[in-house]
């Protein structure tokens, strides 16, 4: 659902900005100077087909995942919180995607240059990171008091 939302945020960003644009647009810049530009519909293009990519393979992570619970069960055991993260994964792609189009679109507009896209997308990364980090020693204790309560029966 969450990339599906995140595809819908940039086609919109997409619509509202393209008129704004000018027919070469800046994409590059060295010390917030440009120095490559691209046409718009081609910065466009690079920058929703990635989102819908995105999409398309969260989709089919979460319907893998769901086969997969029809054959083996999840119901009771850790792994049904982390069914919904396995799919969400790609949020963190698209997000620093959404960030680097806002970056480009708003610079071309309104000449305003957001912060430098490396620390935005570290900044994510390191978030996804923690997430992730706290998500998986969670189901490691379940596990282990699951297993440790199996052994005991």
């Amino acid at each position: 659902m969450v990339p599906a939302a995140l595809l819908l945020i940039s086609i919109i960003l997409t619509a509202v900005f393209y008129r704004l644009l000018p027919p070469e647009v800046a994409y590059h810049f060295q010390n917030d100077t440009p120095d490559r530009w691209i046409s718009r519909t081609a910065i466009i293009a690079w920058l929703v087909i990635p989102q819908v990519f995105c999409t398309l393979l969260a989709f089919a992570i979460v319907r893998t995942a769901i086969l997969t619970t029809r054959y083996w069960s999840a119901e009771g055991t850790p792994l049904k919180k982390l069914l919904p993260v396995m799919g969400n994964m790609v949020i963190l792609p698209q997000v620093i995607l959404i960030f680097a189009m806002l970056d480009i679109f708003l610079y071309n507009a309104y000449q305003i240059k957001l912060m430098p896209l490396w620390v935005f997308a570290l900044i994510v990364l390191v978030l996804g990171g923690l997430v992730l980090g706290i998500l998986l020693i969670q189901t490691y204790r379940q596990f282990r008091r699951l297993y440790s309560k199996s052994l005991r029966e």
